[in-house]
């Protein structure tokens, strides 16, 4: 066992940066002030490479020196990169743009390697690197001989990831409406192909956003992962926006607020005879019958509930956690806190001024360090625990020790030295 957690970082796919410049700003109005805001000694940036950025990079070995510079001067560290989104995540309209390149189309495994060169040469020394990648798709339109191309293309990456001088390992996102839109999909799919796609170097990033908004229980997901013989790569730290009565006119007007043009929110309702789903929140509200519970694809801040009557999941994310934390090689998995819907989301939850960003994304990392990182979660006897042990809660039983709202994040602990960061 290496540690006692996780490499912890937040996710600056939250910043519209696209360029070398702009991420070399990024760093210094907004990650190395949250580093000192989390009272935290290092901090890791779970970087957002477009595609354009990440080949100059791949090409440079002074743009790479430069980047790791300021990186060193703000006290930070890259182990982790994010590799969803292939470029304009932050335009007026992203919806269905994110899935694009698919796996199908060569431009995405070139930009997923670019990548991997590129996190080789910034890791930390006797660290492993995690890339997230989208689950090949969205659905749509989506055959048999895209399905073969996709196949050839990861299987490629997972070669080259091989032959690379430090440990890379591709994390496969699952996320509602894709081709691989559950666990049991990814699963299955990697599973069927592993004498061609090596699960040492391909695996699986845990959304817990995505986990939670298609219902599915964070034990038994993890627990498929495992017995699959694939790992946990990443754990990205999320919350979906969670309503319990749909149907109730205060409810539907609450919820109705987080629905906006930029991103897609993914919304499955809960009924007597599976999950229903569609594939925006408008749509939703429309068309779903709204006689059970709804779980909406909104990244909420970790530390802060909706108002009433909604609520986060946030409780998924933390047994899904302790899930990981007791597979084989969960303390070698990444936590990266994702929640780049800060700019869109309603005005009492939204962070659109730099010192509100700042501030919200410093008091999710020390909800973090205090709630998805205690000992509890990471006891000495994680390697024969069953997994069946880990309790599971209800939503609307969340524990009171979760914070309501950001006056009552707790700080960071006087003392963090067992607290694994990414130094």
């Amino acid at each position: 066992m290496r540690g006692q957690s996780m490499l912890l970082s937040y996710c600056t796919n939250v910043h519209p940066a696209e360029d070398l410049d702009g991420v070399i700003a990024q760093l210094e109005r907004y990650a190395g002030p949250v580093r000192r805001a989390a009272g935290l000694d290092t901090l890791g940036v779970g970087l957002w490479l477009p595609a354009t950025l990440a080949h100059r990079l791949d090409e440079s070995t002074a743009d790479r020196q430069r980047l790791r510079t300021v990186l060193a001067e703000q006290g930070l560290t890259v182990h982790t990169l994010n590799a969803f989104p292939y470029g304009g995540f932050h335009a007026e309209v992203v919806k269905l743009a994110v899935y694009t390149p698919t796996w199908a189309d060569p431009a995405r495994a070139d930009y997923t390697l670019a990548c991997a060169r590129v996190l080789a040469d910034l890791l930390p020394e006797g660290v492993a690197g995690s890339i997230s990648t989208l689950p090949l798709g969205w659905r749509d339109g989506w055959t048999a001989d895209h399905d073969a191309l996709a196949t050839a293309a990861l299987s490629r990456v997972a070669t080259e990831l091989r032959r690379l001088p430090r440990t890379v390992r591709l994390a496969v996102e699952p996320e509602p409406g894709c081709i691989l839109d559950t666990v049991d999909d990814v699963v299955d799919w990697l599973a069927a192909r592993t004498d061609l796609i090596d699960p040492e170097h391909v695996g699986i990033c845990l959304d817990t956003c995505h986990l939670a908004t298609s219902f599915a229980d964070p034990v038994q997901a993890v627990r498929r992962i495992r017995d699959a013989g694939l790992r946990v790569v990443k754990v990205q730290a999320s919350a979906a926006l969670q309503v319990d009565d749909p149907a109730d006119p205060v409810a539907r007007a609450a919820v109705a607020r987080f629905a906006e043009p930029r991103y897609l929110h993914q919304t499955r309702e809960q009924g007597p005879e599976g999950v229903l789903r569609v594939d925006d929140l408008p749509e939703a509200l429309d068309t779903l019958p709204a006689t059970g519970p709804w779980r909406v694809h909104v990244h909420v801040p970790l530390h802060a509930r909706p108002a009433a009557p909604l609520s986060a999941t946030t409780e998924v994310l933390r047994t899904a956690v302790g899930a990981v934390a007791r597979t084989p090689h969960g303390d070698e998995a990444h936590l990266d806190v994702e929640t780049y819907t800060w700019a869109v989301l309603p005005d009492d939850l939204a962070a659109r001024a730099e010192s509100d960003l700042v501030a919200g994304i410093a008091a999710e990392l020390r909800w973090a360090v205090t709630h998805l990182l205690p000992a509890d979660l990471w006891s000495a006897d994680r390697p024969t625990r069953p997994l069946a042990d880990l309790p599971t809660r209800p939503l609307a039983d969340s524990p009171a020790d979760l914070p309501g709202s950001p006056p009552q994040v707790p700080e960071a602990p006087a003392d963090t030295r067992s607290v694994r960061r990414s130094a």
